[in-house]
């Protein structure tokens, strides 16, 4: 095989949401974010393994990403847009039964003209200025929503992968103070919610990025494995270089690995001369320049001759990734490219 083996791991994302299901307590909903293609890893496959585990609720960026999921999950499991309903969206938002979250004024106007008496949910800003309604205009507006029973009612935490963040708090009660005494289940929770405490539970948790086995979970299982093939060895004599623009050269003699793989298939070129990949316990440093498709790797040391080797595994995760190029998991995961063969197991030995 000359493209790189990505494994994703079905039951350490289920069970992940499990473990995020237990520590939101037992009267919270646990839902589970989908979106871009779930987080780069396939949303037919991954949104049939949550759903078979028992969850009901999924969230998705953009109404398109709901019809991807319905087509998978069929009818039944609630699926929720965060973009809300946008120009154009009336017909897939009616015919597969999406759930849009209601931003704005433009966006509650165009839902309550488009498609009276259809399900919807409300977002509100308690600071990010991101998404969702500020104060003002959620106080001239939830006296016309709150009769017609809104599915839910959130916000998002702009800082809650650093719990001691005063943001934290500060959004906690803006939330409060916009929706206390409002009979409707409320969400403000996504991962880094979840793991601030049941005060940010509210009646929904929203997990994302800890499903797939990413910061700020430090106890998620690892959910995706990365085999590069070897496409080639040779020896390098002291004083030669290896890759673009000689950014490595020889102190001695070496064996260098050359693997089917590069910034083309999501792997950053701030990993050059810096990340390791591994065989099997032992790690090997990218020697030069990361390029489109190939990437040297220092293998003198093996005392056997690798036909793949690991860039993502338990001893690498996109975590330990993202920190050498400057960067956040979320980049890693959702940007992991189509030419790799992708394998879906459940369970790994």
């Amino acid at each position: 095989m000359s493209t790189g083996r990505l494994t994703i791991d079905l039951d350490a994302v289920v069970a992940n949401w499990r473990a995020l299901d237990a520590k939101s307590g037992a009267e919270v909903q646990t839902a589970a974010v989908v979106k871009a293609d779930a987080y780069g890893l396939g949303v037919g496959k991954v949104g049939r393994a949550l759903a078979a585990a028992g969850t009901r609720r999924f969230f998705v960026a953009a109404a398109e990403e709901g019809a991807a999921l319905r087509e998978a999950l069929g009818p039944g499991p609630e699926i929720s847009v965060f973009s809300g309903h946008m120009s154009g969206d009336t017909d897939m938002v009616h015919d597969l039964g999406l759930v849009p979250m209601l931003n704005s004024v433009e966006q509650v106007t165009r839902h309550l003209e488009a498609l009276p008496g259809h399900p919807f949910g409300i977002q509100l800003d308690t600071g990010m200025n991101r998404l969702g309604m500020e104060p003002a205009e959620w106080a001239a507006l939830r006296d016309i929503l709150l009769p017609q029973n809104p599915r839910l009612i959130m916000s998002h935490l702009a800082c809650a992968d650093d719990p001691d963040h005063p943001m934290n708090h500060q959004q906690l009660s803006a939330f409060h103070d916009m929706t206390d005494g409002v009979d409707i289940p409320r969400s403000l929770a996504a991962t880094g919610g979840i793991l601030l405490g049941p005060d940010y539970h509210f009646d929904l948790t929203r997990p994302g990025i800890g499903l797939y086995g990413g910061f700020p979970f430090e106890d998620a299982q690892t959910v995706v494995h990365l085999d590069l093939p070897v496409i080639q060895i040779r020896d390098v004599a002291e004083g030669e270089t290896v890759g673009y623009s000689n950014t490595w050269q020889a102190e001695a003699a070496s064996r260098v690995a050359t693997v089917a793989a590069g910034y083309a298939d999501g792997l950053n070129r701030h990993l050059s001369n810096q990340a390791v990949l591994f065989h099997e316990d032992t790690p090997c440093p990218i020697l030069g320049r990361v390029s489109m498709d190939m990437i040297g790797v220092d293998v003198t040391h093996l005392r056997e001759t690798p036909k793949n080797l690991t860039m993502l595994s338990d001893q690498q995760t996109v975590d330990d990734l993202a920190e050498i190029a400057g960067t956040i998991g979320y980049e890693f995961l959702t940007q992991l490219g189509h030419r790799y063969h992708r394998h879906y197991a459940r369970g790994r030995t």
